[in-house]
């Protein structure tokens, strides 16, 4: 077992998910590489698939301090979204092949 799975998986144990984000340079890839694989890692280390997603959303925009403009689809905060066609819950590796992408409201990415 590699140091870093050990870690990450007494972290997410002792209850440090509130503090785990997303995209932290902890990646266990090369850069070059699809950057959704962090969540597949974060998954198999321990977090479950939306503990992840959460990660990279609401529980990054609050340790941003940026939680009134993001983290959440609501009114009033910035439109930023992707799509994939299978359920990220079910495979999170499923956010590995994103078919939509929308930025502040303007589509950058669209696969039918």
């Amino acid at each position: 077992m590699d140091l870093e799975r050990i870690a990450f998986g007494e972290a997410v144990w002792r209850g440090l998910l509130p503090y785990i984000s997303y995209a932290t340079d902890a990646g266990g890839y090369a850069w070059t590489e699809n950057q959704a694989q962090e969540l597949a890692c974060m998954a198999r280390y321990g977090m479950t698939p939306m503990q992840a997603i959460k990660s990279a959303t609401s529980v990054a925009a609050r340790l941003l301090h940026q939680q009134q403009k993001l983290g959440v689809v609501t009114d009033g905060r910035f439109a930023d979204l992707i799509a994939v066609a299978g359920d990220p819950l079910g495979d999170i590796t499923e956010l590995q092949r994103v078919r939509f992408v929308m930025k502040v409201g303007v589509v950058y990415k669209e696969e039918r």
